[in-house]
């Protein structure tokens, strides 16, 4: 056997045959080339600087792997072959397909382009591209997805590589205006939250957009292999940018809520047989909708039917024969579905809330009539279901036990599926809603995940003698209500004359009802009785205070159509002086309530993720009802009273 090393290129004799292997990135080729092949004319190696009569025969060789390289291997099946990324087009034209994306294989990267990514104040300063890369739908076809890859500017300082997080998204809407690459570009993504404080670690984070997004089609919403598929392909086609900065070799994890919770999900089972390279270490799994027609079910006529009214028309596009839209609407469901697809997720949130699907079919069917009478898309729903796998990584899952949308009994019916076929589940149950879970559970979810970069042992809950969780949800067929019970307060004072600040007990908490279908807040502070170390006169002093309700605190909240949430509320509240030093002084009470202005704008993630910040100038009335009232009003006082009210949620539970 004799070989020849020729730059990227090596030859074989073995057996009357001559095998050729070369690299074309990131893919090594292999030919058989018979020795009869070698006597090809002159002709076809001609390149002007060699004697065509002393043409030797290892470089008749090496012309002829040239030759075969710069002609594109036709001998080869196209689907070996990858071309090179190119850099994409500016503005909306970069997802326009280019030729060189009819060929390749899944994880390939077609193009890049460098974007600009804005998600708020709080986060590092990060190098941003747009891709487009191959991917798998949910039939085993061949699709292209495009995404966003964002690595930070600080160098990494942890051991290894830097890591990399796939961020897997909730619903956005099916509208192509509301994929996540052109949401993050323009600051209205409601995850920025999320992705920035993944970014704050030192992770890369990767965003696919899902199939459809962005290609001009509709997204198939809910098909959960081709989502799984599409956030394990951008792990490969980021490590292909050039000067991207993330190790072919970089450990990896995937991170998602609700829909994202189910793509997780599926990765999670998908990884091992579908993406065996990608150094997947861990997944973290929220709100999941595990069995489709239980979720489907919960949804059907309740606040959060535009849900179910998105899922069809997204498993329809992927399913187009096993679920025939076209022939199953009736007039009212054709236009609700043409009005879906313009719409981003908050806009149809409220549009179809308590809908029932009877009011768009055929002969108003039900639900449960379709299923029997269309047994294909019955068959569609069942396959969506998560569970029949076992994982290829141990995972995080969580779910609010409030969830309005995803049924919580069925979530923990999954971590049980998955536990019994030996996979690692983590599973904590957070006392909130949907939406307020998603961002409450964040610190916890990306912390569980950076214990798996560095390699700390898990705390699985699989083993656990709890009962099985049961839901706390407001009723599933009536108003969008999210219930702040019990909720951390966390609050200071500050005495303009006195000029020291007054810090309530750490037990304080706010309950409340946010019934943002009516736009009505209604809810009330609860305070025990504390003692303040003060400084009267320059004396110290230890007040012994008390700060009472006086009537509900009430007012209004919105959520607008980018998840931007609006309150305006105040909390009437009397001030009592109990004590100076321990010696009672009776009760020196404010002679009309104290009134707390509680106005917020901001992201909605701020409901969960403890960031919900109550700030503004209150005025202090006089004191009356004991011998030293007078004194107490002259230092206590008067206009321009400073107050910061922090509520946050509370911890969850471990099962």
């Amino acid at each position: 056997m004799m070989l020849f090393l020729l730059g990227n290129e090596s030859i074989q004799k073995t057996d009357g045959l001559y095998i050729l292997t070369f690299s074309i990135y990131p893919k090594k080729l292999t030919i058989n080339v018979h020795i009869l092949s070698l006597k090809i004319h002159e002709q076809a190696f001609r390149d002007g600087t060699l004697e065509k009569t002393t043409m030797s025969h290892t470089t008749r060789l090496t012309r002829l792997g040239q030759s075969m390289a710069l002609l594109g291997l036709a001998a080869i099946s196209s689907q070996s072959v990858q071309a090179a990324p190119i850099l994409g087009g500016a503005g909306i034209g970069f997802y326009t397909p280019p030729v060189s994306a009819s060929t390749g294989a899944k994880g390939d990267l077609i193009s890049y382009r460098t974007t600009t990514v804005k998600l708020g104040a709080t986060a590092p300063a990060a190098s941003a591209w747009n891709i487009m890369y191959r991917s798998t739908d949910a039939k085993g076809a061949a699709n292209l997805v495009t995404g966003t890859v964002i690595v930070p500017t600080a160098a990494w300082t942890g051991s290894g590589s830097r890591p990399v997080i796939s961020y897997a998204v909730g619903t956005h809407g099916l509208n192509q205006s509301c994929a996540p690459s052109l949401q993050m570009q323009q600051g209205k993504d409601y995850e920025n939250e999320n992705i920035a404080a993944a970014l704050k670690q030192g992770y890369a984070v990767l965003v696919s957009d899902y199939a459809g997004y962005t290609t001009g089609s509709t997204p198939t919403y809910l098909a959960g292999i081709s989502q799984g598929n599409a956030v394990l392909d951008i792990i490969a086609a980021a490590k292909q940018i050039p000067s991207v900065g993330i190790a072919a070799n970089a450990k990896a994890a995937i991170w998602g809520y609700s829909q994202g919770g189910q793509t997780a999900a599926w990765a999670a089972q998908l990884q091992s047989s579908y993406a065996p390279n990608a150094n997947l270490v861990a997944v973290a799994a929220g709100g999941i909708p595990g069995n489709f027609l239980t979720t489907a079910r919960y949804l059907n006529g309740n606040n959060g039917s535009s849900f179910m009214l998105q899922g069809i028309v997204g498993l329809a596009e992927q399913y187009p024969t096993e679920i025939p839209l076209n022939t199953l609407a009736n007039a009212t469901g054709q236009a609700a579905i043409a009005r879906a697809k313009d719409q981003c997720v908050f806009q149809s949130l409220f549009e179809f809330m308590n809908k029932d699907l009877s009011l768009y079919t055929q002969g108003n069917k039900t639900l449960d009539q379709l299923l029997v009478d269309v047994p294909s898309a019955k068959a569609v729903l069942d396959a969506q279901n998560l569970g029949n796998q076992k994982l290829s990584v141990p995972m995080y899952q969580y779910h609010g036990q409030a969830d309005e949308f995803i049924p919580v009994e069925q979530s923990y019916d999954l971590k049980k599926a998955y536990c019994s076929k030996y996979g690692s589940v983590t599973y904590d149950l957070y006392p909130a809603e949907h939406i307020v879970t998603q961002f409450q559970a964040a610190p916890t979810a990306l912390a569980w995940l950076t214990d798996r970069f560095n390699g700390k042992m898990i705390n699985n809950s699989c083993l656990s003698f709890k009962s099985a969780p049961t839901s706390t949800s407001n009723p599933v067929n009536g108003d969008f209500v999210v219930s702040l019970k019990d909720w951390a307060l966390k609050a200071n004072i500050n005495l303009k004359t006195l000029k020291q600040t007054v810090t309530l007990p750490a037990d304080s908490k706010f309950t409340a009802d946010s019934n943002i279908s009516k736009n009505m807040l209604s809810g009330n502070m609860n305070v025990p009785d504390f003692k303040q170390p003060l400084k009267i006169a320059g004396l110290p002093v230890t007040v012994g205070l008390s700060v009472r309700p006086n009537g509900l605190t009430t007012g209004t909240v919105s959520l607008d159509n980018e998840g931007k949430l609006k309150i305006r509320g105040t909390a009437y509240v009397d001030i009592v002086v109990t004590s100076l030093s321990g010696v009672s002084v009776g009760e020196c009470k404010t002679v009309t309530p104290v009134a707390f202005p509680l106005n917020f704008d901001g992201p909605v993630s701020a409901l969960g993720s403890g960031n919900l910040v109550f700030t503004g100038s209150t005025s202090f009335p006089t004191l009356k009802g004991c011998s030293i009232s007078a004194i107490l009003s002259t230092m206590m006082s008067g206009d321009g009273q400073t107050y910061n009210f922090n509520v946050t949620a509370p911890a969850p539970v471990r099962y």
